[in-house]
C-alpha cells in the first residue's frame, strides 16, 4: 500500500528541492575531486565499498555524498539498490527522517524486485515512527507510521520484524488514545461533559484494545453521572464489568454503583 497523497507530495516536494541543491553540490565536488577519488568512482563496486565503509564508521554526511553520487551515476548497475538503501540509512542515522523516507519510497517504487525490499519497507515505517511527536501535537506522522507497519505485516507476516512492527503499532495506538483521553479529561475539568463524552467515545470506538480503554470508559461513566443519566451509567457499568473485570479501576466503579439511585 502507498502513503496518502498528501504525505507523499509533501515528502516529494521537500526532497526535490533538496535533490537539486544536492546534485549541484555533488557535481561541484566531482569537479574538484582528486584523481584517485575519480578512479575509485569510475568503478561502481569500489564506489559503493568506499561509501559503505563511511556509513559503517558513522560518517553519514560523507556517505550521503558518495551514495548520492552513485545514485546519479550508476542507476543501471547491480549495486544501485544497495546504494539507495544505505543512502536512506545514512539520512536515518542523521535523524533526517523525511529525506530517508523519500529514499526508501524511491527504492520500493523503482526497484520492487530488490532483495532489500523487506528491510526497506520496515525502515520506511521506522522513519514515520521517528517523526511521530509527543501525544499533544499533531499526530499525522503517527498515523502514517501505523499504516506503514501494517503494510509491512501484510507483506511479511512470518518475518521476525513483524513482531516488532506489532509492538510499534500498539505503542503508537496508545499514543493516539492518550491524546483523546487528555482532551476528554480537559473537558471534564471545564465541566463540559457532553464534549468529554464525545472524546471518550472516540477513544473507545477506535482504540478499545489499548491500555487506556478502561480509563476512557471510567471517565465516560463519571461524565454520565455528572449529567444524571443514570440509565446510561448502569449500562456502561455493566460494560465495564464485562470487559475490564481485572482493571485497577474496579473499586471506583463499585463506589459509583453504590451512589446510583435505588
Amino acid at each position: 500500500m502507498k502513503l496518502g497523497k498528501s504525505s507523499h507530495s509533501y515528502i516529494k516536494s521537500v526532497c526535490i528541492v533538496f535533490a537539486l541543491c544536492f546534485s549541484a553540490l555533488i557535481f561541484s565536488s566531482c569537479g574538484s575531486s582528486k584523481k584517485g577519488d575519480r578512479d575509485i568512482n569510475d568503478d561502481p563496486e569500489k564506489a559503493y565499498e568506499t561509501a559503505y565503509n563511511k556509513y559503517k564508521k558513522g560518517d553519514y554526511y560523507d556517505a550521503i555524498e558518495d551514495f548520492g553520487l552513485i545514485k546519479l551515476k550508476y542507476s543501471g548497475t547491480k549495486i544501485i539498490d544497495k546504494a539507495i538503501f544505505y543512502l536512506g540509512m545514512s539520512y536515518y542515522g542523521r535523524k533526517e527522517y523525511v529525506l530517508a523516507a523519500y529514499e526508501f519510497e524511491y527504492l520500493l517504487k523503482n526497484y520492487p524486485g530488490s532483495d532489500l525490499s523487506l528491510k526497506t519497507r520496515y525502515q520506511l515505517a521506522m522513519c514515520y515512527y521517528g517523526l511521530s511527536p509527543s501525544y499533544n501535537l499533531d499526530q499525522t506522522y503517527t498515523k502514517y507510521a501505523i499504516q506503514e507497519f501494517r503494510n509491512f505485516i501484510d507483506l511479511y507476516p512470518k518475518d521476525q520484524l513483524s513482531i516488532e512492527a506489532e509492538k510499534r503499532i500498539v505503542e503508537l495506538k496508545n499514543k493516539l488514545a492518550l491524546k483523546e483521553l487528555k482532551a476528554a479529561e480537559q473537558y471534564m475539568i471545564l465541566g463540559n461533559y457532553k464534549s468529554a463524552i464525545i472524546y471518550y467515545d472516540a477513544l473507545l470506538d477506535e482504540f478499545f484494545e489499548t491500555d487506556l480503554a478502561d480509563d476512557a470508559l471510567y471517565g465516560k461513566i463519571q461524565a454520565l453521572m455528572a449529567k444524571k443519566k443514570y440509565d446510561d451509567v448502569k449500562k456502561e457499568i455493566e460494560r465495564f464489568e464485562s470487559k475490564f473485570r481485572n482493571s485497577s479501576l474496579m473499586p471506583n466503579i463499585e463506589k459509583i454503583k453504590n451512589r446510583l439511585p435505588k
